[in-house]
């Protein structure tokens, strides 16, 4: 059995009764609309998100769920899914997940009204319940994100970046959204329970950073073709295994990294050779080693919880963040 098939299974039911609930939750009066949500819909991902929601709720509830689980999973859905139709216009990108995007298919003018259109449908679902707190949750992880995306434009441009900052960018551009996802499955259940929903949220906080990491590695790995693909560096992205080499290298060398990124990024050898000089001097060990010590603190926070079968998955789903082969 596959690891992710491993991880769904407690929560079977719950993902079956969820995909329902979030196509409802999608639909519209315009037919515009309903063919592009459907076909968002069948082009989703691994689904991730609502795993981490439903397995926490799940845990903290001693298995047992309720319509706001369901309710806060399509709301974080929907939202997720705007965030993605925006980007990919900000991107002008035509491919997500191997699919054609929705400004490829149907422009950009649609694509950003459709991530509006998302946007309001998952505002309205809690207001409409009364699901304040939820709402508080999700509003906050959006917050964050948009500014996390701000601020590595605006690092990016002088290639200055210190460990810090680069740790509150993937807090702000991944980690906050895994974090929400938690809070709401300890929220949805127990909101009278503060302290179990803060520490599910900052339990998906350190899931989404060393899952951050581990992206970063994979520019520095070799591929399904083979070869590392060095797309970060082609897009001046500061990552860790960079941020480190940077900081931990003679200035003759850091010159020779900052113009290799900055003037050569679109030259294949150049970027090959700083994939090498960042492997040879500790970069990667380096990374994989702050990646392993955010999983271990993650893992730490979940002994309070008694065994069952929701939380040995949430221990898989962990470990498969990391192990994870793209």
């Amino acid at each position: 059995m596959k690891i992710t098939e491993q991880i769904k299974q407690p929560i079977e039911l719950e993902m079956k009764l969820f995909e329902k609930k979030f196509q409802d939750a999608m639909t519209s009066q315009v037919a515009l609309l309903n063919r592009i949500t459907h076909y968002l819909v069948n082009s989703k991902g691994k689904q991730m998100r609502p795993m981490f929601l439903f397995l926490t709720a799940k845990m903290v509830a001693n298995g047992e769920v309720n319509e706001r689980t369901y309710r806060g999973a399509s709301v974080i859905e929907l939202i997720h899914t705007a965030t993605l139709v925006h980007d990919d216009v900000v991107d002008d990108s035509n491919k997500r997940r191997g699919f054609f995007s929705i400004n490829a298919l149907w422009k950009n003018k649609i694509a950003v009204l459709v991530g509006d259109f998302l946007l309001s449908k998952g505002l309205l679902l809690s207001i409409n319940n009364d699901d304040f707190d939820l709402l508080k949750i999700i509003s906050v992880a959006v917050r964050e994100m948009s500014e996390g995306e701000l601020l590595q434009i605006e690092k990016a441009r002088r290639l200055d970046i210190t460990e810090d900052v680069y740790y509150e960018i993937i807090r702000q551009k991944t980690a906050t959204l895994i974090a929400a996802c938690c809070a709401l499955g300890a929220c949805a259940v127990k909101p009278e329970d503060t302290e179990m929903v803060e520490r599910m949220r900052k339990f998906g906080e350190l899931i989404g950073m060393a899952f951050q990491i581990k992206d970063d590695l994979f520019d520095y790995t070799d591929g399904p073709i083979g070869k590392p693909t060095g797309i970060d560096i082609k897009e001046q992205k500061m990552t860790l295994p960079l941020i480190y080499t940077l900081n931990n290298c003679s200035e003759a060398d850091k010159k020779w990294l900052i113009n290799s990124v900055k003037n050569h990024n679109k030259n294949k050898k150049r970027v090959n050779q700083v994939i090498e000089f960042v492997k040879q001097n500790g970069g990667l060990t380096y990374a994989e080693k702050v990646m392993v010590d955010f999983q271990q603190q993650a893992l730490t926070l979940l002994e309070v919880f008694p065994t069952s079968p929701y939380k040995d998955a949430l221990v898989l789903m962990v470990n498969y963040v990391i192990e994870r082969k793209k």
